[in-house]
């Protein structure tokens, strides 16, 4: 036993839980490397290379070498990258290869990384906000629309035409045949171009808050050439249209609307009587005990105080939160007014919920 201000304290107890703060500590160093590891694409560069030197690996990778050599140290103490010291020379293992490229789509988990140190970056600007209350605006946020982006391609995009959109029966017949289409919340519109070009005779069109995604959404669809789909910034929850749309879309969009209500009501009167409302958000418990087991619940509950909630709340919101889970999404999507929700799950994705809505 140990004696801590008049406690005394059973010292296995207290060593366990310092080493398991020491392993935090590790991640967290390990989540900002990774993050640059997927930004210089040194993943990729080494996926395919034998063992080789730091020299070697910063000619790939076209960067740096003590930079490069800094990073595969951070690489080797993580248990990530292996290291051989007669020969000098690293090997990205093609098991971690399998998780750490973007040849690993949609199992690339260094995107994600990313928003560790996006989110690090508001950190003064939240003290602020428990103190004072508010919150922190989306302009604080540099890249965080690029990296949802990227998201959106793993886990959306990449699942859409083989298992999300057959989630609804008939839809992808209607779809071909040529429907109105609307995604709020849009982003940069992977999932909506991607439509757009599967489907020639439907009519797309994108909204989000965010001028530079919608910006970039235009550029590739110039690139592209499509005349099927047009892009808006908007607030969506000054939407103020009526039985406009066949289908509208959704994804990861409600936590950090500042009215998710009225959106949702928006969104519910925009929709023709026969029209149905995809959505796609977070797999959690709206009750926080029903989270305690989640796979990755901390980063969850971090990427909602840290962004989520108060981005709302800047806005003079509600502050959902990333984790308003199942429950409340289909009591507020029934508020809305629609009547029939229904709540479906992608084999082996344990990340999302899929709610298909119809007035």
């Amino acid at each position: 036993m140990v004696l801590v201000a008049g406690m005394e304290l059973e010292q296995a107890r207290v060593d366990k839980f310092a080493e398991r703060m020491f392993d935090v500590l590790n991640s967290g160093g390990l989540a900002l490397a990774i993050s640059i590891g997927h930004r210089t694409r040194l993943f990729d560069a080494m996926g395919p290379l034998p063992p080789s030197t730091s020299e070697a690996i910063a000619d790939a990778a076209g960067l740096d070498e003590r930079y490069v050599r800094e990073w595969l140290g951070v690489m080797v103490t993580g248990s990530i990258v292996e290291y051989f010291p007669i020969e000098d020379t690293y090997v990205l293992p093609p098991e971690h290869a399998a998780v750490l490229t973007r040849r690993a789509c949609p199992d690339n988990l260094a995107i994600p990384m990313q928003f560790i140190p996006i989110l690090g970056r508001v950190e003064d600007e939240l003290l602020s906000a428990f103190e004072t209350g508010g919150g922190v605006g989306h302009e604080s946020y540099p890249r965080f629309q690029s990296v949802m982006g990227e998201m959106s391609r793993q886990t959306v995009v990449s699942a859409l035409f083989d298992a999300v959109l057959p989630m609804v029966p008939g839809l992808t017949v209607r779809l071909q045949d040529g429907i109105d289409v609307l995604d709020v919340g849009c982003g940069q519109g992977r999932a909506l171009i991607a439509m757009a070009s599967e489907y020639p005779n439907s009519r797309f069109r994108g909204l989000d808050l965010s001028s530079e995604a919608i910006a970039g959404a235009r550029q590739r669809v110039e690139d592209l050439r499509l005349h099927n789909i047009v892009f808006e910034p908007m607030d969506i929850a000054t939407l103020d249209e009526s039985g406009g749309y066949d289908l509208i879309t959704g994804f990861d969009i409600m936590a950090d609307q500042a009215l998710p209500d009225r959106v949702l009501q928006n969104i519910r009167e925009a929709l023709r009587p026969d029209g149905v409302f995809l959505m796609q958000d977070i797999a959690t418990c709206s009750r926080l005990e029903g989270n305690r087991d989640h796979p990755i619940g901390p980063f969850l509950y971090s990427m909602s105080l840290m962004h989520c909630m108060t981005v709302s709340l800047a806005q003079g919101g509600v502050g959902l939160g990333a984790c308003w889970g199942r429950e409340q999404a289909v009591e507020m999507l029934g508020t809305a007014g629609f009547r029939q929700v229904d709540v479906r799950e992608l084999p082996n994705d344990f990340m999302n919920y899929f709610y298909i809505a119809r007035p």
